[in-house]
């Protein structure tokens, strides 16, 4: 039985996720209403996944994220899954800029109405996968070239950008499909030229590509 805590400072939400859940085989170990709390939780139940707020107590801003983002260096192979109400373009770069071995996702919370999308997309995070909420990923992918999706990659150059998506390195990639890591630089640096992704950070654009992968997906 797949273990989730559950993080979020309103209650009748946290009690509709956890009878959703419940439902559906999940056991709900443990629910909090602040970042502090979500922490002990964790640290307490070891869940397979952290079902978090972005906007939670006491300044109602980005201390989900934050507490996401210690979630993952305590409990790395814990998922995250976070919540939000509106499209917040920095908080959904670092839900990927934070992954690990264990899945991560961004979803509104109007997707939770849709019980059993919800649900698949809850097991995908549990499971170790990604699951974005495509209008996040279409308002993130504001650059017409990353946008018109990854039809302009190679066939190589798509299969190292599935493996990015799945979280590995350059090393890692390079190991697993048998390439110099050199030769996986040169395609990476090839697929943020022809997905138009010149102006972010290598970290940014590594997580922008990977978004354009999954709005292809």
């Amino acid at each position: 039985m797949t273990r989730v805590v559950l993080a979020d400072d309103a209650v009748l939400l946290r009690t509709g996720l956890r009878r959703v859940l419940e439902a559906e085989g999940f056991e709900v170990a443990a629910e909090a209403g602040d970042a502090e709390a979500l922490l002990r939780a964790v640290d307490a139940y070891t869940p397979e996944l952290a079902i978090v707020d972005i906007r939670m107590p006491p300044t109602w801003t980005t201390e989900g994220v934050r507490a996401a983002a210690a979630v993952r260096r305590r409990h790395p192979r814990v998922g995250v899954l976070l919540l939000s109400q509106h499209i917040e373009r920095r908080e959904a770069l670092a839900v990927l800029e934070h992954r690990g071995a264990g899945g991560v996702g961004y979803l509104l919370k109007d997707r939770v109405c849709d019980i059993d999308a919800f649900v698949a997309q809850v097991r995908r995070v549990a499971a170790g996968g990604t699951a974005i909420d495509p209008l996040v990923v279409a308002q993130v992918l504001r650059r017409p070239a990353a946008a018109s999706g990854i039809a302009v990659l190679s066939a190589r150059e798509r299969e190292i950008l599935a493996r990015m998506a799945e979280g590995r390195s350059n090393a890692g990639v390079a190991a697993e499909l048998h390439l110099a890591e050199r030769t996986v630089e040169t395609h990476v640096r090839s697929i943020f030229t022809k997905l138009g992704l010149h102006e972010e950070p290598d970290t940014n654009r590594r997580v922008l590509a990977v978004l354009t992968h999954l709005s292809a997906a």
